[in-house]
């Protein structure tokens, strides 16, 4: 966990402008900030010897304005830019998590937390670390610069005590990254197991088990707190160690100082601009510092998202296979294609040929022997384990297809083209029979559903999916059971749509139905690995 890593700004293209205006802004501000401490001491000055205050006054009065206008360019630039990399992590997240093979990503926990909490923690670490450490890269040189100029034993003091605030900070640096570790470890593991309870909780309680899962998830959750509280504690003693450190060190520069103003061996104005410049070189350190604490949680997601985002440059290339894709033939090559998920021993595909063009391509076989993931393998959604696979960009449809809250008209163009023409989509809908249960609810197309596609039967379901399918622009329809959930006058008519779709795509259905067999122009059989027909 490295305060910044110049990989954010690669991987993350939004945050390099902001980032580049907070550097701009942080740069005014340690020049005002020097500005500032020659102004006030020209003012104290100019009122111990009786002189007119005019002048000066102006002048400080005009870099209080410009420090204030900087202050609020900074605030504003910060807490967008901060946004801007939040929305910008988790929408990079899901996006290369969407269009990732299912072998490449990670388990539901982990996912959740980071696109969730951690993409969230971001923005603290952009938003207020990020312009702590530019001040702190840009001031405290410049202090010891002018002190250097102005008073060289004070800039000689500064020199010598200054780096003890950024290796003790670094040592708290260290201890920082391993509870927070800790916390985020917690943390996943308080996600994943709620995540297990909700979708296990029907079979929880038919088995009258759900009351043990409170204890359990409470258990987990006291675990996250200790973290949590752990680091909170670590944060706040480190804080004050920090500023006791920096207390001490402003001090022995203002004793040195007074002690040879007293003796006469300084003039005013010299030791007021030294006392006024030492605190701003140690200042910006120990908001680094205490900055840190609320931040290293986002600089640790900030790191994990690099990291997982950066895998995703990596050519697309497991074992030595290679997904090709073909832009727009409407044809599918399998070569000696096999697959093995995650964990297993044995193969649930293996050496498998298939060769489909235009036309109806039916997958059968007992369940459980590959045919949904035949689907997947040819749609890119799974990395073959050996094999081949030549496909161009496919429009699948599973078993339980994904529909959003938003309207019909909006889920029938989804991954579509949002402008297609309301009497496209009644086309479409006409063709698979959803024409009148559509028209007869009060918002037509633009009735909104529930989760899930709350609102529509099961066969309704099924048949707007498959409007979907005809209204996509894809060469290859892969569709999974398409009729599992229809009646047989329903069923019939989908394997109307189904043929006239096979008529100038290449389809590829895997069922169970002897009638939509009857129609295929190629029948694939599938059999458990080592079983032969």
């Amino acid at each position: 966990m490295r305060p910044f890593d110049p990989q954010v700004l690669r991987t993350l293209p939004e945050a390099r402008r902001p980032l580049a205006t907070l550097g701009a802004v942080g740069v005014a501000q340690g020049i005002a900030t020097v500005a500032t401490a020659f102004a006030l001491s020209a003012v104290v000055v100019a009122a111990v010897r009786g002189v007119p205050l005019g002048a000066p006054a102006a002048y400080l009065l005009g870099l209080f304005v410009v420090r204030g206008l900087l202050a609020l360019t900074g605030e504003r630039v910060a807490a967008s830019a901060g946004a801007a990399v939040s929305a910008g992590a988790r929408s990079r997240l899901l996006r290369h998590w969407a269009a990732a093979p299912a072998e490449r990503r990670p388990d539901p926990a982990t996912a959740l937390v980071l696109a969730d909490q951690g993409a969230t923690s971001i923005e603290p670490y952009v938003a207020r670390f990020l312009p702590a450490l530019v001040t702190a890269c840009v001031v405290p040189p410049l202090a010891v610069v002018v002190l250097a100029v102005v008073d060289w034993r004070s800039a000689l003091v500064v020199v010598l005590t200054l780096p003890l605030l950024p290796v003790f900070a670094a040592l708290i640096g260290a201890t920082t990254r391993d509870a927070t570790q800790q916390r985020w470890k917690a943390l996943a593991s308080l996600s994943g197991h709620f995540l297990d309870v909700v979708r296990g909780l029907p079979t929880l309680a038919a088995y009258g088990r759900a009351e043990r899962q409170t204890a359990v998830i409470g258990e987990v959750s006291q675990r996250h707190r200790r973290t949590t509280m752990a680091t909170l504690r670590l944060a706040f003693l480190s804080s004050a160690a920090l500023e006791l450190l920096a207390t001490i060190c402003v001090a022995i520069v203002a004793v040195i100082v007074g002690l040879r103003l007293s003796h006469g061996g300084l003039e005013l104005g010299t030791a007021l601009v030294a006392i006024l410049l030492a605190p701003e070189a140690y200042w910006p350190v120990r908001r680094v510092g205490a900055e840190f604490h609320s931040a290293a949680d986002g600089a640790a997601a900030l790191a994990e998202v690099t990291a997982r985002l950066g895998d995703g440059a990596q050519e697309r290339q497991d074992h030595g296979v290679l997904v090709h894709t073909v832009p727009k033939a409407a044809r599918v090559e399998v070569h000696g294609l096999g697959y093995t998920h995650p964990g297993a021993t044995h193969p649930v595909l293996d050496d498998l040929d298939l060769a489909a063009g235009v036309g109806l391509t039916v997958v059968t076989g007992p369940s459980g022997v590959g045919k949904s993931t035949l689907l997947a393998l040819v749609a890119g959604l799974r990395t073959p384990s050996r094999g081949t696979v030549t496909a161009p960009a496919t429009h699948l449809v599973t078993q339980r297809p994904f529909l959003t809250t938003e309207s019909i008209r909006s889920n029938l163009t989804l991954g579509g083209d949002s402008s297609t023409p309301g009497e496209s989509l009644w086309a479409a809908l006409r063709e698979v029979g959803l024409e009148g249960p559509v028209a007869a609810l009060p918002a037509g197309l633009d009735t909104p559903l529930g989760d899930d596609g709350r609102g529509l039967s099961a066969g309704q379901r099924a048949r707007l999916v498959l409007a979907r399918a005809t209204l996509s622009r894809a060469t290859v329809v892969l569709l999974d059971e398409p009729t599992a959930h229809l009646d047989e006058a329903t069923a019939a008519l989908t394997h109307e749509v189904i043929a006239t779709l096979a008529e100038r795509r290449c389809v590829i259905v895997v069922t169970h139905r002897p009638e939509l067999v009857a129609l295929a122009d190629q029948h694939v059989h599938l059999q458990p690995v080592g079983v032969t027909a």
